[in-house]
């Protein structure tokens, strides 16, 4: 399994987190703020 991590989690990070997350790899999404 692929290990991604995603820094930013506008609309590109996003996106590029569920394709990632989609094609089996395991994904961590960072930003700059925690909510």
């Amino acid at each position: 399994m692929k290990k991604v991590i995603v820094v930013g989690s506008g609309p590109a990070g996003m996106a590029s987190a569920y394709c990632a997350a989609k094609a089996g790899a395991q994904v961590v999404l960072l930003d700059e703020n925690s909510h």
